[in-house]
């Protein structure tokens, strides 16, 4: 039986290439190839996973955050104030976190409320606003960002060194042609 990658690989070869045989995804796989023989499901291997891991951990929370009273678009938009060390408008918060408009303005005043970034107006264009951190903003992020980079690792713990970099690289590789193909370039 091929493993419907069209590489001619029996399923067990293939399913010990591709990871484990045992996850949900694997076995939503046998099923379609058991109703649909037809169809090459090999993609869902890919794209399924992907998907499924994005629902676990986001399921999961990030508990460094959550300890925080933060949820992970908070402190995106509090680290991307952080990283990029100047004032944003919200549209270039919008842009850098991959968010709505109206997502970026919600989290903004939930923001501003606790005190972590500020807002001022433009002085040429009263339409724009410009936000940067306050000092409670950038120490709360300077705070977390070890421990949440510290949580992330242990999450990643089941892969080795070299597991990870493999695979940090090829969903660099898939992200890049998704936002070239699908019109979603960062900027």
């Amino acid at each position: 039986m091929e493993d419907g990658a069209g590489g001619g690989e029996t399923a067990g070869a293939g399913a010990a290439r591709r990871g484990p045989a045992g996850d949900t995804v694997a076995a939503v796989v046998r099923q379609w190839r058991a109703v649909r023989p037809d169809i090459d499901t090999s993609p869902m291997e890919i794209i399924g996973r992907v998907n499924r891991c994005a629902a676990l951990l986001q399921q999961a929370e990030d508990a460094p955050l959550r300890r925080a009273g933060l949820t992970r678009p908070e402190f995106d938009v509090l680290g991307t104030l952080r990283r990029t060390g100047h004032e944003l408008t919200p549209g270039e918060i919008a842009r850098e976190t991959f968010s709505s408009g109206a997502a970026v303005t919600k989290r903004l005043k939930q923001l501003t409320e606790r005190g972590l970034v500020e807002r001022r107006g433009d002085t040429r264009d009263r339409r724009v606003a410009h936000v940067r951190l306050t000092d409670a903003g950038r120490d709360l992020v300077d705070g977390i960002l070890p421990e949440q980079l510290s949580y992330e690792t242990g999450v990643l713990s089941g892969l080795d060194d070299e597991g990870q970099r493999e695979l940090a690289a090829l969903l660099g590789e898939l992200l890049v042609q998704l936002e070239g193909r699908l019109g979603a370039p960062r900027g």
